[in-house]
């Protein structure tokens, strides 16, 4: 883990707080940790400080408190790392859903920080690939989509095969020096004013 990550620690007992921040430190972790002991003021120090880690320490967090922190703190912004003492029924996979990176249920005890803030670090990257490939996946599928519309046009409106069509909307496509997505998006969209 690099320390030159900014972090803010959720943590409103002030002497837990200063354990936290000196268990990190102990790490080899001590650049720029801000503890924020309300909760509620979250969303407004994520969006000031743009922290790379949130860190957040609850001894028994309700669902509604989680599901709160879990808005508050954008975990698929930044990894988010929560620590509880104890755990309902339920939690560990509403957390888990929620897009936590790390979930540590009986406390955070100050020498498993650097340990599971890596794994946070690392778990939140590799989701993080996956979205990413997730949403080019479904990009190129729509635009495989629109591509099949484009090709059935041409091959209904001028009697083409449908090695054809697509050889004259790639064509169109470098002739405009455009994407062959871009071309048959604007040619489906034609068609569809004019039927």
């Amino acid at each position: 883990m690099s320390d030159a990550l900014t972090i803010i620690v959720v943590e409103p007992s002030k002497d837990r707080a200063l354990q936290i921040v000196d268990g990190l430190r102990e790490a080899g972790i001590d650049h720029m940790i801000h503890v924020v002991a309300e909760p509620s003021s979250l969303t407004r120090q994520i969006e000031v400080l743009q922290p790379d880690v949130v860190l957040i320490d609850m001894a028994d967090p309700s669902r509604d408190m989680l599901e709160e922190l879990a808005l508050a703190s954008g975990p698929t912004e930044r990894p988010v790392a929560m620590f509880v003492d104890q755990s309902t029924e339920g939690l560990t996979a509403l957390a888990i859903e929620a897009g936590f990176s790390a979930y540590v249920v009986d406390g955070l005890q100050p020498d498993r920080l650097k340990p599971v803030l890596d794994a946070a670090l690392v778990r939140f990257r590799m989701m993080q690939r996956m979205r990413n490939e997730l949403a080019e996946t479904k990009r190129a599928l729509e635009e495989r989509k629109v591509i099949d519309r484009a090709k059935g046009i041409i091959m209904k409106s001028r009697n083409l095969t449908e090695d054809e069509a697509y050889a004259l909307l790639r064509k169109a496509a470098m002739d405009q020096n455009k994407r062959l997505a871009d071309v048959a998006g604007a040619l489906v969209s034609t068609a569809g004013l004019l039927s």
